[in-house]
């Protein structure tokens, strides 16, 4: 346990690195909106073939990372989606979905062949840099702490906490803020929304470093 806290101050550093921008002015055949139905496809295909939370958070950070770095015509945006779901599967999954699997779901919009180019574009165009903290590295510690009296409440509020957090995936607005930030955001709302006595508490702080006053 020792060694817990260093690793969150390492987060907190590296979540400063390799951050998407604000990049939708330069996409000039997107919107903000074509994002936010492509992430909630991103879910849906996510529930849909079980997969971890962190191949979740890991897939919409390779897309806004990309979208920041390279011009996407309209037509091939899902394809940069399911693309970056099959990196991210490949990151962090044991037993993934197979190409073949990923075709079906966009309904053979998209060849293997596609697929495969993408991924290799998307790669490459980041440098091949996936390690970096996204919300869900914060999530479950800042749940935990918001649960710190009261353990076996840590499920509801997890769960709660998930909903905000995959809600503020699907928001262009919150692409550029620290992953940190939406975390802990995200907790803030889940307390809000379960009447917890105290919106923040001196642990919650402790843990997550930020001030009530910062969330408001």
């Amino acid at each position: 346990m020792d060694y817990v806290n260093d690793l969150y101050k390492f987060y907190k550093v590296a979540e400063n690195e390799r951050r998407p921008r604000d990049y939708i002015h330069s996409q000039v055949h997107l919107s903000s909106k074509m994002r936010a139905i492509l992430v909630d496809w991103i879910i849906e295909v996510h529930d849909e073939f079980d997969l971890m939370p962190e191949t979740l958070y890991l897939t919409a950070y390779i897309i806004d990372r990309y979208l920041t770095k390279q011009l996407v015509l309209r037509r091939e945006l899902q394809l940069v989606g399911v693309s970056a779901l099959l990196i991210a599967c490949k990151y962090e999954e044991v037993m993934f979905p197979q190409v073949r699997d990923l075709v079906c779901i966009t309904d053979n919009a998209y060849s293997r062949k596609q697929i495969l180019r993408m991924e290799k574009a998307i790669l490459n165009r980041l440098g091949w840099n996936l390690t970096v903290p996204t919300p869900y590295v914060f999530l479950a510690r800042f749940a935990m702490a918001a649960s710190y009296f009261n353990l076996k409440n840590y499920g509801e509020m997890m769960n709660m906490v998930s909903f905000f957090a995959e809600l503020a995936l699907m928001q262009y607005a919150l692409v550029p803020s620290k992953p940190s930030m939406v975390a802990v955001a995200a907790v803030y709302a889940a307390r809000l929304t379960l009447k917890k006595t105290d919106s923040w508490t001196r642990t919650l702080k402790h843990y997550t470093g930020f001030t009530e006053s910062q969330l408001m």
